[in-house]
């Protein structure tokens, strides 16, 4: 066993042509001039390493770190979708503020994209209601600040990243009208509903006028064509009535809950039964 450790550890000087970097292995003209504590230490370098794959995937860890450690401790939420060119005092807006209150009433946190329109009318409902208002924003090629509604931001580089902590972090999606990052978030949650991803997560639509297009395309022509499965357009709640979207959010939560006490016990009852 010592033989075998000590030639395993001396492989780069018995075949100077292969050399172990980390879990690597490298042959040839792939191995490189120097090594890597050399080339930390020997110049300040270029600063072309930080836009390297390698580096990005520390960014990205860094991301889901930081957004799991400030969002662990939120307790039930809902995440508001909408368009983020939906104008302070209109309709749209205002039905935003008020689910948002209303959510708050029921026992939730509101979380947001923490931009404007929509999600500024989402987190204002929330925190004038005495509620956690959560904005998590996200890099753009264009000006899109945090909103003055949100108490708990941040803003991600990655939208995938960015998709991951709403979906961990809530425990419904209501969707008023927007645009194509309104339909992405939409259509993201219902594959991991349809997909069993996710189980007991409500997906609500808001304004019957403005998704009856979708709804009917989804049934007309997604269903009729063996697209989906029968039940598919079911995982879809379409409403005009703010209290009915926490209606049905509140009670998804029941059931979740019941189903955990209930999963509880058992575990218990055969615990017991086995000693």
């Amino acid at each position: 066993m010592e033989t075998d450790v000590t030639v395993r550890g001396m492989e780069s000087d018995v075949n100077p042509g292969t050399r172990r970097q980390g879990p690597a292995t490298l042959r040839g003209s792939a191995v490189p001039k120097t090594t890597t504590d050399q080339r930390l230490l020997d110049s300040q370098g270029r600063p072309d390493w930080l836009h390297t794959d390698p580096w990005r995937v520390m960014r990205i860890q860094s991301e889901f770190v930081e957004g799991f450690g400030l969002l662990a401790e939120l307790g039930p939420a809902v995440s508001i979708f909408g368009s983020a060119r939906t104008k302070p005092g209109s309709e749209e807006y205002e039905l935003a503020v008020d689910v948002g209150a209303r959510l708050v009433d029921a026992g939730f946190a509101v979380i947001t994209g923490g931009g404007p329109g929509a999600m500024e009318a989402g987190n204002k409902g929330a925190i004038e209601n005495g509620g956690v208002s959560v904005g998590l924003g996200i890099e753009l090629p264009f000006e899109q600040s945090m909103n003055e509604y949100v108490d708990i931001g941040i803003e991600f580089r990655y939208f995938f990243v960015r998709k991951t902590m709403f979906v961990k972090y809530s425990e419904a999606f209501v969707v008023l009208p927007g645009g194509f990052g309104t339909l992405d978030e939409l259509f993201e949650a219902i594959t991991l509903v349809q997909t069993k991803k996710i189980t007991q997560f409500p997906i609500v639509l808001l304004g019957t006028e403005f998704w009856g297009g979708l709804v009917d395309w989804i049934n007309n022509t997604l269903l009729s064509s063996g697209k989906i499965s029968s039940a598919d357009p079911d995982l879809l709640h379409v409403t005009d009535d703010p209290a009915e979207v926490v209606r049905i959010i509140s009670e998804a939560r029941e059931q979740q809950l019941e189903a955990e006490e209930r999963a509880v016990r058992q575990t218990a009852e055969a615990g017991g039964n086995g000693s």
